[in-house]
């Protein structure tokens, strides 16, 4: 992999230059740490890459971890053109990793950042050997809940910016957080927080919101032949287990697990116990054989390099 360009970041923010000079393109924050096989970290809708700021030094150990803010998102701005739906914010992502060289070990992705990479594995976009979804939101909503949500959504899009930043207490985040079945320390309470009242982050929060459809790849996950390694919170308030127990039974080479004591954010509140479910299972995978007399055969529909890269152990 190669190192981040002038005006990404390194480490924990840290600038690496002035900002490289691109006509309307994406401008993306980047963090990365720790040396390895490259590990893709992905944050969920209304997020950053630092909610991953407890979890990346426990997988920094053994990877580089490549964590970017999604177009619009905290570090990273987005040009007026760009339409955040699914596919058009999973293309660009896979072109940020081809331009940079960036070939993903392991994909970890939170709630629709889970919902990206699983569609670039599937178009085969990024060849890891294993992908991770935290609390991942993939089935789609009811239909009288999509036909209005998506609307309101364009709506307070257009509005928030045209109004100031409302200030945001610590304890109204809080309440916030809470409700998706999470309560965070202080630093956690403190990133939605500040992140809360940057006008440009609410509008491209909402805009996707307003522009995602789930139900093409939920129809896809039967075509998904990346190993698939599903981990919910306990007490998850935004994606019901009953959602993560129905992606299991569709993706061919899915596994649950249920992290006690976790809400939504499990990978803020159970960083130990997350980062040790993914290292075991990436550890597990690598030790994993094919069978014998079909040394190149992989699943159903599977291509022959998928199952030689995936299985046979690791970089």
């Amino acid at each position: 992999m190669t190192p981040p360009p002038h005006g990404e970041a390194r480490g924990r923010g840290e600038p690496a230059g002035p900002p490289a000079p691109r006509r309307d393109a994406i401008r993306w924050h980047v963090q990365t740490a720790g040396s390895g096989p490259a590990l893709l970290l992905v944050h969920g809708t209304g997020s950053s890459s630092e909610s991953f700021r407890a979890l990346t030094p426990l997988l920094a150990e053994r990877f580089t971890v490549v964590a970017p803010d999604l177009p619009g998102h905290a570090g990273s701005e987005a040009p007026p053109w760009f339409r955040p739906t699914l596919p058009e914010s999973a293309a660009a992502l896979g072109e940020l990793l081809a331009t940079r060289g960036i070939e993903p070990a392991v994909a970890v992705g939170h709630s629709a950042g889970a919902a990206l990479l699983i569609r670039l594995a599937i178009d085969r976009a990024i060849d890891p050997r294993l992908v991770v979804a935290l609390a991942p939101a993939l089935v789609p909503l009811r239909p009288l809940a999509y036909a209005v949500l998506p609307s309101a959504a364009r709506l307070l899009a257009f509005a928030s910016a045209r109004v100031a930043p409302r200030a945001w207490s610590a304890g109204r985040v809080d309440r916030l957080i809470r409700s998706t079945g999470s309560a965070l320390e202080g630093p956690g309470v403190e990133h939605y927080r500040r992140l809360l009242e940057r006008p440009g982050h609410v509008t491209a929060t909402l805009s996707m919101m307003a522009h995602w459809d789930l139900t093409p790849l939920f129809d896809d996950l039967p075509a998904l032949a990346t190993p698939l390694l599903l981990l919910a919170g306990a007490r998850d308030r935004a994606v019901p287990l009953a959602h993560q127990r129905l992606v299991a039974g569709r993706a061919p080479r899915a596994r649950l697990e249920v992290v006690g004591g976790a809400g939504h954010l499990l990978h803020e509140e159970r960083p130990a116990a997350v980062a040790r479910l993914i290292l075991d299972e990436a550890d597990a995978l690598a030790h994993e054989k094919p069978p014998q007399g079909r040394p190149e055969a992989g699943p159903p529909g599977a291509p022959a390099r998928l199952w030689g890269r995936g299985w046979a152990g690791a970089e």
